[in-house]
């Protein structure tokens, strides 16, 4: 409920909260006295859960097709890169998944304490444009899946707004239907995955090595393991939203290990597949046929063997992928009221259905270019989130490892750093961004000087170039400005 309702639209909130269930609470702390107990067993497994469900959906198998596709990788080297890249990314978002619990405040409420409440507003704004931006890839694979089981006798946009309208049904009743519905969404997703497995394996072309050699493969090998740690990575900005109501008595370790878990082995189960079926796409050419019209079309290929039935997997994939969409479209709502005062008072139901229009319509009119957008987009969020994830763990670890925070100051300017030093460290990280990455519209000089085809090196660059200005202006500001 949200205390003290000062309109109409916040008093309507708590109806439908009272009524229907539907969360009213946005970006306010929940205080200790609403968590109390000891959590239990149950409460671990659906922390694991939420990130199994959210990963293990179809809109994966892009992130692994761009392996051999895009990179030129064969079979081995993109599993162990991907490995490896996951692993990465997810350490770090289990990491932000402690505050939470820990808190009672949301992931990015949490950065205000750690960069400042004005560049939290910058860090909420990035993390609109991802979780859009997500929005819109994952209802194109849903489109085009449902497009592909059709025979094309049907529109993907029919499939984009069909999985943008369960989205939105799941996302505005807030947590508790988000945590049931994450519980089980994973079930039926396994089940197909396995069949896929029995059925297209044998067509995987496991012993083509990598294109290029030298300096050249290995560019791309670096570029393939950042693009597949930015997939866990873009979690990191909103991993702690789903656990604010838990005791602040949780174990921080189980916490970190479920989400690292759930985030790891959902995103390898089907990105695995998706590498096999890129590698088997020039032994196979209704496979590569089958591409070139869509990703889901190459899935309603691999599953044709089955018949109907196949066409029954397709449809169960596609609409799973709501999973992915459903917590970044709830943390959606959460970031819009963090923009502004008048942006809070807009209850988080509404936020989360404008969020869910912005990214249908921006679906259905980029549909036929999933590929470009996808592996554009992937290596954009790891960017600006590993500058984030820094600046969070150096605060946390140099500056409060001794004195902590006031949880409850969580929107008192007084407390709360003036962020003076994470923007700069921030500016100067994104320096070490442009330096390193390498993307269609822009190659950095750092980027450049890797074999002929360069790698994105934006994530490390930025990251080092914040690690290491972030303490010195920290320091100079706690000194000289006492907060």
């Amino acid at each position: 409920m949200i205390a003290d309702p000062t309109n109409r639209l916040e008093k309507l909130a708590n109806r439908f909260d009272k009524i229907f269930g539907v969360e009213a609470r946005g970006i306010q702390h929940v205080p200790e006295s609403m968590r109390t107990g000891k959590p239990t067993v149950r409460d671990y497994v659906r922390m694991w859960s939420i990130w199994f469900s959210a990963n293990c959906t179809a809109v994966q198998f892009t992130a692994g097709i761009l392996g051999p596709v895009t990179y030129g990788l064969g079979f081995t080297d993109a599993m162990l890169l991907c490995t490896f890249g996951t692993i990465f990314g997810s350490v770090c978002s289990a990491y932000t998944s402690t505050f939470g619990a820990l808190s009672g405040n949301r992931t990015l409420v949490v950065a205000r304490f750690t960069m400042g409440y004005w560049p939290a507003k910058l860090a909420a704004l990035f993390n609109i444009v991802i979780n859009l931006g997500y929005g819109l890839i994952d209802c194109i694979v849903s489109g085009q899946l449902l497009s592909a089981v059709s025979g094309g006798t049907m529109s993907p946009i029919v499939g984009i707004v069909v999985t943008a309208l369960i989205t939105l049904g799941v996302s505005i009743f807030g947590t508790k239907v988000l945590h049931f519905y994450q519980g089980y969404a994973w079930i039926p997703q396994v089940a197909v995955l396995f069949i896929l497995i029995g059925c297209a394996s044998p067509k995987f072309d496991t012993v083509t090595p990598s294109q290029g050699t030298g300096a050249t493969v290995a560019g791309d090998r670096i570029s393939y393991f950042f693009l597949t740690a930015s997939v866990p990575l873009g979690w990191a900005s909103m991993s702690a939203d789903y656990y604010v109501y838990f005791p602040k008595s949780s174990n921080r370790f189980i916490i970190a290990l479920m989400t690292f878990l759930g985030l790891t082995l959902g995103k390898l189960m089907i990105e695995f597949l998706g590498i096999g079926l890129a590698c088997g796409l020039d032994n196979n050419a209704s496979w590569a046929a089958a591409f070139d019209v869509s990703m889901g079309a190459l899935l309603a290929e691999a599953f044709l063997p089955l018949g109907s039935f196949g066409n029954f997997c397709c449809v169960i994939l596609a609409l799973g992928i709501c999973a992915n969409i459903a917590p970044s479209t709830y943390s959606t709502g959460l970031s819009f009221q963090l923009l502004a005062r008048k942006a809070e008072k807009i209850p988080r139901l509404f936020w989360c259905t404008f969020a869910v229009i912005i990214y249908t319509v921006c679906a259905i009119a980029g549909y036929k270019y999933l590929l470009p957008i996808f592996s554009n987009f992937l290596t954009i969020i790891g960017y600006w989130i590993a500058i984030y994830v820094v600046i969070t763990l150096q605060e946390h670890i140099i500056f409060r490892r001794k004195s902590g925070w006031k949880w409850d100051q969580w929107d008192n300017k007084k407390y709360l750093p003036l962020g003076i030093a994470a923007f700069s460290a921030f500016c100067i990280g994104w320096v070490g961004v442009v330096l390193g990455m390498d993307q269609t519209y822009f190659v950095g000089p750092i980027a450049k000087l890797v074999g002929e085809n360069g790698a994105d090196l934006g994530i490390p660059c930025g990251a080092f170039f914040t690690a290491v200005t972030f303490p010195l202006f920290r320091y100079l500001e706690l000194r000289y400005i006492k907060r």
